[in-house]
């Protein structure tokens, strides 16, 4: 209800409405999460509302669905997202999390299947690439930095030096069964397993004018690009095709370059994931996307901030809710909400990339700051 609150709209006058979630079912034996929506207010019966699933990047799609709806002519549509994952171990909710994988295949790497499959990205880029556990490990530094700032994140109050973030140690093991992968991923390299939800209100310009609003109350989406790749291929370690085809289409779409970019949320599930994104976003050439957090480029204070908000790693994944988290950090950058960790000058054009597997499903849209 937050959503309605903070935008001014009213339940009635929200003509659809879309929830992204992942695996409700298994961690609170709830499905048909878009009749629950429904539930959430009485001026909602029988509008279409309706859950939909892409693993971590369920939230994006719950957000390109909105889209195409006011593409197809409504002018108010509701996004959520929500995840619920701390009924279960997290074992098992390691086992309910692999269902995002080739299950049959991929489940057997490790009990904790997602991180060893990002262990195995690890591994293949520092190998490749001669980087060190401590160069990877700015990104971690600067989730923690971030969230740090930020009252809503999950870490907000957990401190992380970089000699911790590069060692693993007691309170940050290896934690991989598989002896293999172990040395390649600590703890402090995850995101975190939250509960949480988020949402917003899309509109058209039409409907912008039907809230009495101005267009300097929203930020305009010049973008919003949903790619998908085959499951049941590995692909390479050392790459993000599916989120490069992504970007590579957004920006054609809008004619700017990764250098026109001045805010983003990338989806850092592990800090290997957020070099990778570097790379496949354009920020870097490939191989040297760690560099942009050692030198500080995606720091708050630097070129490109990335994650101001504190990222999976340290703000939190609750995972259905994330993509639409990421679109509310976005928004809250550019209109100057972000309260502490609020940037020193409101961007004029940010990005959104959210990815569910192992790059498997990427949702990636591009903003634009009205005034």
């Amino acid at each position: 209800m937050c959503a309605l609150k903070n935008t001014g709209v009213e339940a009635k006058q929200v003509q659809s409405a879309y929830m992204g979630n992942f695996v409700g079912e298994l961690f609170c034996r709830q499905g048909h999460l878009g009749a629950a929506l429904i539930g959430t207010h009485n001026d909602f019966r029988f509008i279409p509302s309706m859950r939909v699933e892409g693993a971590c990047a369920s939230g994006g799609l719950a957000f390109v669905s909105a889209i195409r709806d006011i593409q197809a002519g409504n002018d108010i549509v509701l996004v959520a997202g929500v995840e619920v994952q701390t009924t279960a171990s997290a074992r098992q909710g390691a086992e309910y999390l692999a269902t995002a994988s080739h299950f049959a295949k991929q489940r057997a790497i490790d009990e904790f299947t997602f991180p060893a499959m990002f262990a195995r990205r690890m591994k293949a880029y520092r190998n490749q690439y001669g980087v060190s556990e401590e160069q990877m490990a700015h990104v971690v530094v600067k989730a923690y930095e971030n969230a740090n700032l930020n009252p809503l994140a999950h870490m907000h109050t957990k401190k992380m030096s970089l000699e911790a973030a590069s060692k693993p140690s007691d309170s940050n093991p290896n934690f991989l069964s598989n002896e293999a992968l172990k040395p390649w991923l600590k703890v402090s390299d995850c995101s975190q397993v939250s509960d949480g939800g988020a949402g917003l209100i899309v509109v058209s310009e039409e409907g912008l004018a039907t809230l009495g609003r101005k267009l300097g109350d929203a930020v305009e989406v010049l973008a919003c690009v949903h790619t998908t790749d085959d499951l049941y291929e590995e692909g390479n370690f050392l790459r993000m095709d599916n989120t490069a085809a992504a970007a590579k289409r957004a920006y054609t779409a809008t004619g700017l370059a990764p250098k026109d970019i001045q805010v983003a949320e990338v989806h850092d599930c592990f800090s290997i994931a957020e070099v990778l994104m570097y790379e496949a976003l354009g920020f870097a050439d490939q191989g040297t996307g760690w560099q942009l957090a050692e030198s500080g480029v995606t720091r708050r204070d630097g070129r490109l901030p990335v994650n101001t908000g504190g990222g999976l790693i340290a703000m939190g994944h609750p995972v259905g809710a994330t993509g639409v988290k990421q679109v509310l950090e976005i928004f809250k950058q550019m209109k100057g909400k972000a309260g502490a960790y609020q940037l020193p000058k409101q961007p004029t054009i940010g990005l959104a990339a959210n990815m569910g597997g192992s790059d498997k499903t990427t949702v990636l849209s591009i903003f634009h700051n009205t005034h």
